[in-house]
Protein backbone atom coordinates (compact mmCIF):
# COMPACT_ATOMS: atom_id res chain seq x y z
CA UNK A 1 0.00 0.00 0.00
CA UNK A 2 1.26 3.40 -0.58
CA UNK A 3 2.44 5.99 2.05
CA UNK A 4 -0.11 8.20 3.08
CA UNK A 5 -0.06 11.59 2.01
CA UNK A 6 -1.87 14.32 3.23
CA UNK A 7 -5.19 15.72 0.47
CA UNK A 8 -6.12 19.29 0.78
CA UNK A 9 -9.28 20.17 2.25
CA UNK A 10 -11.33 21.94 0.52
CA UNK A 11 -13.59 25.04 0.95
CA UNK A 12 -16.99 23.90 1.82
CA UNK A 13 -19.23 23.21 -1.75
CA UNK A 14 -22.59 25.26 -1.93
CA UNK A 15 -25.98 23.49 -1.74
CA UNK A 16 -27.27 21.46 -4.82
CA UNK A 17 -30.92 20.69 -5.54
CA UNK A 18 -30.67 19.85 -8.69
CA UNK A 19 -29.98 16.27 -9.89
CA UNK A 20 -26.70 16.24 -12.26
CA UNK A 21 -24.95 13.65 -14.29
CA UNK A 22 -21.80 14.72 -13.13
CA UNK A 23 -22.59 15.43 -9.36
CA UNK A 24 -20.18 15.64 -6.96
CA UNK A 25 -17.53 15.71 -9.23
CA UNK A 26 -18.64 18.96 -10.65
CA UNK A 27 -18.75 20.42 -7.51
CA UNK A 28 -14.91 19.68 -6.86
CA UNK A 29 -14.28 21.22 -10.47
CA UNK A 30 -16.06 24.14 -9.54
CA UNK A 31 -14.00 24.76 -6.35
CA UNK A 32 -11.11 24.43 -8.28
CA UNK A 33 -12.08 26.92 -10.47
CA UNK A 34 -11.78 24.40 -13.44
CA UNK A 35 -14.25 23.27 -16.11
CA UNK A 36 -15.51 20.00 -16.39
CA UNK A 37 -13.73 17.72 -18.91
CA UNK A 38 -15.86 16.94 -21.77
CA UNK A 39 -18.53 14.61 -20.96
CA UNK A 40 -20.77 12.79 -23.43
CA UNK A 41 -24.07 10.80 -21.64
CA UNK A 42 -24.28 7.69 -23.66
CA UNK A 43 -26.53 4.61 -23.78
CA UNK A 44 -25.16 1.55 -21.74
CA UNK A 45 -24.84 -0.82 -25.16
CA UNK A 46 -22.28 2.29 -26.40
CA UNK A 47 -19.59 1.72 -24.40
CA UNK A 48 -17.41 -0.89 -25.28
CA UNK A 49 -15.58 -3.79 -23.66
CA UNK A 50 -14.12 -4.00 -20.89
CA UNK A 51 -15.44 -1.13 -19.83
CA UNK A 52 -19.07 -2.26 -20.09
CA UNK A 53 -18.92 -5.04 -17.95
CA UNK A 54 -16.96 -2.99 -15.34
CA UNK A 55 -19.58 -0.22 -15.38
CA UNK A 56 -22.81 -1.65 -16.42
CA UNK A 57 -24.23 -3.73 -13.34
CA UNK A 58 -26.03 -3.04 -10.37
CA UNK A 59 -23.32 -3.72 -7.66
CA UNK A 60 -20.01 -1.92 -6.19
CA UNK A 61 -17.17 -1.11 -7.86
CA UNK A 62 -15.14 -2.33 -5.43
CA UNK A 63 -15.53 -5.92 -6.10
CA UNK A 64 -15.88 -5.56 -9.51
CA UNK A 65 -12.56 -4.22 -9.87
CA UNK A 66 -10.80 -6.30 -7.48
CA UNK A 67 -12.20 -9.37 -9.32
CA UNK A 68 -10.97 -7.94 -13.09
CA UNK A 69 -7.69 -6.74 -11.67
CA UNK A 70 -7.32 -10.14 -9.54
CA UNK A 71 -6.07 -7.79 -6.36
CA UNK A 72 -6.71 -5.69 -3.46
CA UNK A 73 -7.42 -2.15 -4.12
CA UNK A 74 -7.20 1.12 -1.73
CA UNK A 75 -7.49 4.53 -2.52
CA UNK A 76 -5.16 7.69 -2.77
CA UNK A 77 -7.41 10.52 -1.63
CA UNK A 78 -6.70 13.60 -3.53
CA UNK A 79 -9.82 15.60 -1.91
CA UNK A 80 -11.82 15.46 0.60
CA UNK A 81 -14.78 18.20 2.19
CA UNK A 82 -17.21 17.85 4.62
CA UNK A 83 -20.81 19.63 4.97
CA UNK A 84 -22.58 18.47 8.01
CA UNK A 85 -22.74 14.76 7.96
CA UNK A 86 -22.31 14.16 3.88
CA UNK A 87 -18.70 13.58 3.12
CA UNK A 88 -17.52 14.23 -0.24
CA UNK A 89 -14.16 12.92 -1.38
CA UNK A 90 -11.86 12.84 -4.40
CA UNK A 91 -9.96 9.98 -5.09
CA UNK A 92 -7.76 7.38 -7.09
CA UNK A 93 -8.27 3.43 -6.56
CA UNK A 94 -5.01 1.88 -6.58
CA UNK A 95 -3.75 -1.89 -7.05
CA UNK A 96 -2.11 -2.91 -3.55
CA UNK A 97 1.15 -3.55 -4.63
CA UNK A 98 1.44 -1.88 -8.07
CA UNK A 99 0.04 1.26 -7.27
CA UNK A 100 -1.75 0.76 -10.92
CA UNK A 101 -4.80 3.51 -10.96
CA UNK A 102 -7.86 1.23 -11.85
CA UNK A 103 -10.30 4.25 -11.17
CA UNK A 104 -10.71 7.83 -10.77
CA UNK A 105 -13.81 8.88 -8.59
CA UNK A 106 -15.56 11.46 -6.58
CA UNK A 107 -18.06 10.62 -4.53
CA UNK A 108 -20.69 11.89 -1.24
CA UNK A 109 -21.34 9.82 1.46
CA UNK A 110 -23.98 10.26 4.01
CA UNK A 111 -22.23 9.32 7.00
CA UNK A 112 -25.86 8.52 9.35
CA UNK A 113 -26.36 5.55 6.96
CA UNK A 114 -23.37 3.73 8.38
CA UNK A 115 -22.48 2.34 12.18
CA UNK A 116 -19.29 4.61 13.89
CA UNK A 117 -16.50 2.19 13.03
CA UNK A 118 -17.48 1.77 9.23
CA UNK A 119 -17.71 6.08 9.14
CA UNK A 120 -14.39 6.28 10.55
CA UNK A 121 -13.27 3.87 8.39
CA UNK A 122 -14.66 5.88 5.26
CA UNK A 123 -12.55 8.83 7.29
CA UNK A 124 -9.38 6.75 7.12
CA UNK A 125 -9.32 6.83 3.52
CA UNK A 126 -7.46 3.74 2.98
CA UNK A 127 -10.32 1.34 1.83
CA UNK A 128 -12.81 2.22 -0.97
CA UNK A 129 -16.58 2.77 -0.22
CA UNK A 130 -17.53 -1.37 -1.58
CA UNK A 131 -15.22 -2.70 0.00
CA UNK A 132 -16.20 -1.15 3.24
CA UNK A 133 -19.80 -1.86 2.74
CA UNK A 134 -18.35 -5.92 2.33
CA UNK A 135 -16.65 -5.62 5.28
CA UNK A 136 -19.22 -4.38 7.39
CA UNK A 137 -21.83 -6.51 5.85
CA UNK A 138 -23.95 -3.10 5.28
CA UNK A 139 -26.96 -3.65 2.95
CA UNK A 140 -27.24 -1.23 -0.33
CA UNK A 141 -28.17 -1.51 -3.50
CA UNK A 142 -26.83 0.22 -6.58
CA UNK A 143 -28.95 2.29 -8.99
CA UNK A 144 -26.78 3.41 -11.85
CA UNK A 145 -28.29 7.03 -13.06
CA UNK A 146 -26.18 7.36 -16.53
CA UNK A 147 -23.01 6.34 -18.21
CA UNK A 148 -20.64 8.78 -20.22
CA UNK A 149 -17.67 8.61 -22.14
CA UNK A 150 -15.37 11.64 -21.19
CA UNK A 151 -11.59 13.28 -22.56
CA UNK A 152 -9.31 12.95 -19.95
CA UNK A 153 -8.16 16.54 -19.09
CA UNK A 154 -5.16 17.66 -17.68
CA UNK A 155 -6.07 16.54 -13.75
CA UNK A 156 -8.23 13.52 -14.42
CA UNK A 157 -4.74 12.29 -16.59
CA UNK A 158 -2.84 13.36 -13.80
CA UNK A 159 -4.37 11.61 -11.23
CA UNK A 160 -4.52 8.53 -13.64
CA UNK A 161 -0.87 8.58 -14.91
CA UNK A 162 -2.42 9.44 -18.47
CA UNK A 163 -0.39 10.98 -21.03
CA UNK A 164 -2.23 12.72 -23.98
CA UNK A 165 -6.19 12.88 -23.47
CA UNK A 166 -7.40 9.30 -24.45
CA UNK A 167 -10.89 8.69 -24.24
CA UNK A 168 -12.12 7.29 -20.90
CA UNK A 169 -15.79 5.76 -19.37
CA UNK A 170 -18.01 6.24 -16.46
CA UNK A 171 -20.57 6.33 -14.48
CA UNK A 172 -22.53 8.02 -12.37
CA UNK A 173 -23.94 5.69 -9.58
CA UNK A 174 -26.32 5.78 -6.44
CA UNK A 175 -26.10 3.47 -3.50
CA UNK A 176 -29.30 3.14 -1.80
CA UNK A 177 -30.18 1.52 1.50
CA UNK A 178 -33.19 -0.88 2.90
CA UNK A 179 -35.44 2.06 2.73
CA UNK A 180 -34.73 3.34 -0.73
CA UNK A 181 -32.42 6.61 0.69
CA UNK A 182 -29.74 7.83 -1.05
CA UNK A 183 -26.05 6.47 1.24
CA UNK A 184 -23.45 7.84 -1.43
CA UNK A 185 -23.20 9.39 -4.67
CA UNK A 186 -20.29 8.44 -7.17
CA UNK A 187 -19.14 9.43 -10.39
CA UNK A 188 -16.53 6.60 -11.43
CA UNK A 189 -14.26 6.94 -14.28
CA UNK A 190 -12.06 4.23 -15.68
CA UNK A 191 -8.67 4.74 -16.72
CA UNK A 192 -7.44 2.85 -20.51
Amino acid sequence: MSETKTCPELTPFALRPLYSATYPLDDFYAVRRLPLPVMDQIEPDQIPEPYRALLVHDGDMTSRLEAFHQGRIHIRALARNHHGREYFREVVLELDGSLQPVEFGASKVNLDFFPGKAQQEIRREQRPLGGILHDFHIFFTSRPGAFFRVVADAFIGGALGLTGAPLLFGRRNTLLDAQDRAMAEIVEILPP
